[in-house]
Formats: structure tokens, C-alpha cells, sequence
């Protein structure tokens, strides 16, 4: 029964270290990507070939540690093939650098068998060890097939090498708190054993007293001998992943492999037991004792005593400064569970809306001190509300560096040369925006690439360079991020769209629409100018459904276009979702919010005010014409309007537009609570939020009111 336990206990501990090591086992992939294709670029850049080994080397270790055995080997097979790019016995290819990305790609198969269910074909990794053995030298490739097939065979049983050897004296001291990470240092040390004969001398001095000892932290520390072909390069990857929350050092000794200094005293020490002229615990003592050394030392004449204290003390200052600065990377940064952080998120909206009740009753009481703490609570709130959200800001570049395999791999096999252009990638944004513009942005750059740049023989004869060019940029514009994609490729051709609108009978054949107004027409279901289907576009499927994602996430889509030199498609995106400053407003009883983002101005409509253009209401604004909807009259709200209504004026698709209210209340920070699925589709209403008197109040999507009265009226006008 009890091993049954212990089985169960590992299986609980593993299961925890793969969910931990999950969110780092897919950066650890999208880092491979990134430097293969940086690679790609510079096939002779060694930082980005030591990159392209890092990221496959904590793959292997990290995936190993946490029992993803079919990872580790996997890894290992094409780790082998950079260890010789890196030790330049093999040079890097275009064949090389595609292999590998399929071999990226199958890692990132494997875990999804493990996180997704998602079940991973054998034979795709079998096909790839395969080539990736082609590539080899040799006797890597032989070492490579053993190393697959049985455990690595200890030091001394491994093959001679003709290459230079060199002895390396290494002191490991990992951090206390190493197992806490998931990391056995013992494997550590037995990789190390790997790489040629070592001697490996575990150090006992800092364990403490039984009473004071934390069976959870590490006490030992190791100073190994090593004699290894492999340079000091290979010694560093076997601490890559934990080198930075432990001290360790590497000094290269002679040839021969003599070694000076402590371990040279410990040899005479062995010579001195082995003729029983001292027992095994007087040499650990002196071994072990430092200041015994010194002392023996100073006895002999051989140093003078300050000389020795003077040594001490700096070894144990330094100590202590490592120590501290371990401490300090160690808190730096911490991960967290996003549903947590969405959690977060939701409390302190909900405390938002209380601290706005709390503020309107003690605005209606007389109560100083009341109001004193409503506006300290005011205070406290709106910094909590704003620390929480930027730990949901990610820079827009997570996503961005995505979209480089997109274009390579897309117009390799349209026979197209596109290069990709980022700009604007450290630009924040709410990770739950970036998560759902993934695919419309994927959908975009695709089209760019079909649809929107030429082949080479095309562009070379219309005077351009045959590589074609994608830019994809982000910026900040108030309280929203534009991002732009814009290619240099043949443009929309203007009258293939009108065409093909008449056909469908989406406009009049002798209706006049503005170019902007003739290009959107693209977003809708169905429209497609393509003369055949292929495996990239053709069906109608894409751009429709970039415009439901852009809908959904509160943001437009602007879309202009030249002839012969390019297309540039811009989105315009709130940076959040969960909170927003808000412009409240009262029509009768009912509270309505406008985005204050969007508010350029308010101003009162009077009797009389009003003229009428075009079958538009417009508001003369200081000599502008401003059309205006009355959202009274829009929302049939019944009662009479006041004598004097008062207009916001809200700027939507580069235009000034007017919404109509009887009241103006002012600025309100707005918690945005979706509607229920009864409510969800209905036209002008994106959200609600809660006032502080518990009453809702509903969030107006401005766009889409403007939408909808433009629409009635072309149909109005139509019918005429």
C-alpha cells in the first residue's frame, strides 16, 4: 500500500512540475522559431546559432526533468545537429533551416499529445531524426543513433578523441531553493559526466545542524574535475537553465591535467592515507576547514596571517553579495495563471462600482469625515485599477513574431520572395485583445501576400524590386493602439470590386461610393474578386471574419489603396476591455456612456438650431456642419425632450458625428459587463455597466449607430 502511495505522490509531483513548465515549454518554441528565422538571415551569425542550440537544450533538459521523455530524445537528435553547426563541422542550409522548423513543429505536436490530447505521429518524428542524421558527421551520427537507442555510456567507457583535450576545474553551487524550480542537481552532474573522465567532489560544510535543516532546500555544492574534447561552451549548456540563480565558475587548467592548489593538496592527502600514515577523517577535516588551511599554511611561513584574514574576509563579502543578488533575481518576476489575473481583474471592477456608490453617498450626506474617506477610497481605487490593468498589458510584439513563419512558409509556396517588417512591437495592449487578433491578422497578412504583391517577373517588369515587402506596425493613439498592415504589392483594383458589388447587387450601377466607401466592401460575407480558389483565398472566407473579430473587440477597419503601389489595411483597437473612462449621460430616467476616448465636445441644441440637408438633421458647430442622431428618438424612449438638449459630439471613422441626450452627468469610470445572450445582437448597445446607485446604465457603440442611420438611409433614399 505504501508504494502504491509513493507512485502516487510522483505522479501528483510530475503532474504539477508539467503544468508549471507548460507556459515555458511553448515560449521555449516560439524562441526556436524566432531564431531559425533570424538564421535564416544570418546562417553564419554564431550568437544566433548558440540561440538556436539554447532553446533546443532547455527543451530537452526542462521537457527530460519534467518526464516528457519522447521531447527529451527528440531534442537531443536535433540538438546534436547544432552542437556540429556550432563546432563548425557542419554549415547551415536552407534544407537544414527547414528541417528544423519541421522538427519545431513536431515538439510542439508532442506537447500537445501531453496538454491537449491531441496525439502526435510517430512516424513524423522517425522520418526526421532520419534526416536530421544526413546532416551529421560520422561519428556524430553514429553518436546521435546511439545516444537514441540506449542511456549515454559512463566517462570511462567512452571513445578516445582525436581532438585537443582540456581540464576544466568547475564549482557548482546551486541556489537553496533549486528544487523548489523542479531540478535535480544530480542530473545535472550526471550530464556533466557526458562530456569526458571527471572526478566530482560533493562539498558537506554548509549543512546545517539537524534542528536548523530544511529538507527543501539544497545545502551541498560540487567542485568537479573534468577532461573534455568539447570546449567550455558545452560545460556551460549543462547549467543553461539555472545558471542565473547559481554560483558557477569554470577555469581552464593545463593539458596534462594537473591541478594546482586544493585538489593538488587533496592527491598527497590520498597518497598519505593509502600508506597509513593518516586516517580518511583527518584529511576531510583539513579538506573541509579552510581556516585550518590557512592556519597550516601560516605555520609553514609560506603566507603571513593578515594576508590569509584579509583573503577570508573578501571570500566571505563576495559570498554574501552573490547570495543577495541571487535572492533579488529570484523575486524579479513570477508567473501567473491567467485566469487568476482575470480574476483580479473582475474584483477590482467590482470594487470600482462600490467605491462609486460610497462616493455618491457621501456626496449626498453631510458627513465630513465620510466624504474624506469616500475620496481616499476614490484615490486608492483608481491606483489599484490601473496597476491591475497594465499586468494585463503585453507588448504587441508576442504576437507580432508570430507572423514571420506565416510569411516565409506562405509565399515559399506561392513562389513569391516577401519580406517581413515590424515596428511598434514593444506597443502594450490588453492580452485579451492581442489573443483574439491572432487570426485576423493572420487572415490580412495572408491576403497581403495572395492577393496584394505580385510575382517576381511581375514586379521586375513594372520597374520594382522582385522582393516584395510587408510592413506591420503598432502605435498608440490615446485610449486605442493602430495597427497597420500595409504591402507594396499591384493595390485593389477598384472597378473589379464595383463589379462584382453590381453583380451581387450590393450597390446601384449607377451608384457614385467613395473609393473608402468601395473598398470596404470587402468585408462583407461572401465578396470575393479572385478568379479561382486555391488553398489561400478565393472562397469569400477571411475578410468577413476579420471584421466580426475587429466588431467584437470594439474596433474599424480603414482600408486604403493606390494602384501599382500598395495597400494599406488599418485597425483601431481599445487598449482594454474590462474597464474604460466612460462619458455618462441621461435620456429621461435611463443612463446611457458614451467612450470618452471618442468625446470631442459638447454643446446645446435649442429650438430652431437644427437645419436639414440630404434628408440629414445637421447642428452648425462654428461654421461646421455636424449631422447628429437623436437617440430618444432612435432608442423610443417615451416623454418629452427638454426645451434645450445637449449634443456629444463624438469623432467616428475620421468624421464628427452628434448624439442627442436630455442630461449630461460627466466623466464615470466604466466597468464593462457583457449582456446576456438575449440582449447580444442588439444594434448600437455594446455593454452595460452598474452606477453607483446600483442602477444600469448601457454603453452606446457609436459606430454602430452611425452605421445603422446611414444604412436606412441609402435604403430610404433607394426606395425613392
Amino acid at each position: 500500500m505504501s508504494d502504491q502511495n509513493q507512485d502516487q505522490n510522483e505522479s501528483f509531483d510530475l503532474n504539477v512540475l508539467r503544468e508549471m513548465f507548460k507556459s515555458e515549454a511553448y515560449d521555449l518554441l516560439a524562441e526556436l522559431e524566432n531564431a531559425l528565422l533570424a538564421l535564416e538571415e544570418s546562417p553564419r551569425d554564431k550568437d544566433v546559432i548558440s540561440r538556436v542550440f539554447r532553446a533546443l537544450h532547455t527543451i530537452k533538459g526542462s521537457g527530460g526533468a519534467c518526464g516528457f521523455d519522447d521531447v527529451s530524445h527528440f531534442a537531443h537528435q536535433v540538438e546534436a545537429l547544432y552542437d556540429a553547426i556550432r563546432n563548425d563541422k557542419t554549415a547551415v542550409t536552407k534544407e537544414i533551416i527547414n528541417l528544423t522548423l519541421a522538427a519545431r513543429d513536431q515538439i510542439a505536436a508532442l506537447f500537445d499529445g501531453y496538454y491537449r490530447n491531441i496525439p502526435a505521429e510517430q512516424e513524423i518524428t522517425d522520418q526526421i531524426v532520419s534526416q536530421v542524421q544526413r546532416f551529421l558527421p560520422e561519428g556524430l551520427a553514429k553518436t546521435a543513433k546511439k545516444a537514441a537507442a540506449a542511456p549515454p555510456l559512463p566517462a570511462d567507457v567512452s571513445e578516445k578523441s582525436s581532438v585537443r583535450q582540456v581540464t576544466y576545474r568547475i564549482r557548482f553551487r546551486p541556489s537553496p531553493t533549486i528544487f523548489q524550480t523542479g531540478t535535480d542537481p544530480q542530473n545535472l552532474i550526471d550530464e556533466l559526466k557526458t562530456l569526458g573522465p571527471c572526478r566530482v567532489v560533493a562539498q558537506l560544510s554548509e549543512i546545517p545542524d539537524l534542528e536548523k535543516l530544511n529538507a527543501e532546500e539544497c545545502h551541498l555544492y560540487w567542485d568537479v574535475i573534468l577532461t573534455t574534447d568539447r570546449g567550455i561552451d558545452a560545460i556551460k549548456d549543462v547549467f543553461i537553465f539555472v545558471q542565473d540563480v547559481s554560483e558557477l565558475t569554470i577555469e581552464p587548467l593545463d593539458e596534462a591535467g594537473q591541478v594546482p592548489g586544493e585538489m593538488e593538496y587533496k592527491k598527497l592527502g590520498e597518497l598519505l592515507v593509502e600508506r597509513g600514515d593518516l586516517n580518511h577523517d583527518d584529511i576531510h577535516d583539513v579538506m573541509q576547514d579552510q581556516r585550518r588551511l590557512g592556519e597550516i599554511l601560516v605555520e609553514r611561513g609560506l603566507v603571513n596571517i593578515d594576508k590569509v584574514e584579509a583573503a577570508l574576509t573578501e571570500q566571505q563579502h563576495v559570498r554574501e553579495l552573490q547570495r543577495e543578488r541571487q535572492k533579488t533575481e529570484e523575486m524579479t518576476s513570477i508567473r501567473v495563471r491567467s485566469d487568476k489575473l482575470d480574476k483580479l481583474v473582475d474584483l477590482v471592477g467590482e470594487l470600482v462600482t462600490v467605491q462609486a456608490r460610497l462616493s455618491q453617498i457621501a456626496a449626498e450626506g453631510t458627513s465630513a469625515l465620510l466624504l474624506s474617506i469616500a475620496e481616499e477610497v476614490e484615490r486608492l481605487t483608481a491606483e489599484l485599477r490601473d496597476n491591475s490593468m497594465s499586468i494585463r498589458m503585453m507588448p504587441i510584439g508576442t504576437i507580432f513574431n508570430k507572423y514571420r513563419r506565416v510569411v516565409r512558409d506562405l509565399s515559399q509556396s506561392l513562389g513569391k520572395s516577401v519580406d517581413l517588417f515590424l515596428e511598434g512591437t514593444e506597443t502594450e495592449l490588453d492580452k485579451t485583445v492581442i489573443e483574439k487578433l491572432h487570426d485576423p491578422l493572420v487572415h490580412l497578412i495572408r491576403n497581403c501576400i495572395d492577393h496584394g504583391i505580385e510575382m517576381p517577373d511581375t514586379r521586375a517588369a513594372a520597374g520594382k524590386p522582385r522582393q516584395g515587402t510587408i510592413r506591420l506596425t503598432a502605435e498608440h493613439s490615446g485610449a486605442h493602439v493602430l495597427i497597420r498592415i500595409e504591402d507594396d504589392g499591384g493595390g485593389m483594383n477598384a472597378e473589379a470590386i464595383r463589379r462584382k458589388a453590381i453583380e451581387k447587387g450590393l450597390i446601384a450601377a449607377d451608384a457614385a461610393l467613395p473609393q473608402k466607401d468601395l473598398f470596404s466592401l470587402v468585408l462583407l460575407p461572401g465578396f470575393s474578386t479572385a478568379k479561382q480558389v486555391t488553398d489561400v483565398s478565393g472562397r469569400g472566407v477571411g475578410m468577413d471574419v476579420v471584421k466580426q473579430a475587429i466588431d467584437a473587440l470594439r474596433g474599424t477597419i480603414d482600408i486604403v489603396s493606390v494602384p501599382g503601389q500598395g495597400t494599406t489595411i488599418t485597425l483601431s483597437l481599445p487598449l482594454t476591455l474590462a474597464i474604460i473612462d466612460g462619458f455618462l449621460t441621461r435620456i429621461g430616467s435611463d443612463y446611457y456612456v458614451l467612450p470618452l476616448s471618442l468625446v470631442d465636445e459638447c454643446v446645446e441644441l435649442k429650438a430652431g438650431d437644427a437645419v436639414s440637408a440630404s434628408g440629414r438633421t445637421l447642428l452648425n458647430v462654428r461654421g461646421e456642419l455636424v449631422p447628429y442622431i437623436k437617440l430618444r428618438k432612435r432608442f423610443a424612449i417615451p416623454g418629452d425632450a427638454p426645451k434645450i438638449e445637449q449634443v456629444v459630439i463624438a469623432k467616428v471613422e475620421h468624421m464628427r458625428v452628434g448624439f442627442v441626450v436630455d442630461h449630461i452627468v460627466g466623466g464615470h469610470q466604466t466597468v464593462i459587463k457583457n449582456l446576456g445572450k438575449m440582449y447580444k445582437k442588439v444594434e448600437g448597445i455594446s455593454g452595460a455597466t452598474i452606477l453607483g446607485d446600483g442602477s444600469v446604465a448601457l454603453i452606446l457603440d457609436v459606430l454602430k449607430l452611425v452605421q445603422g442611420v446611414e444604412r436606412e438611409e441609402v435604403q430610404a433614399t433607394s426606395s425613392k
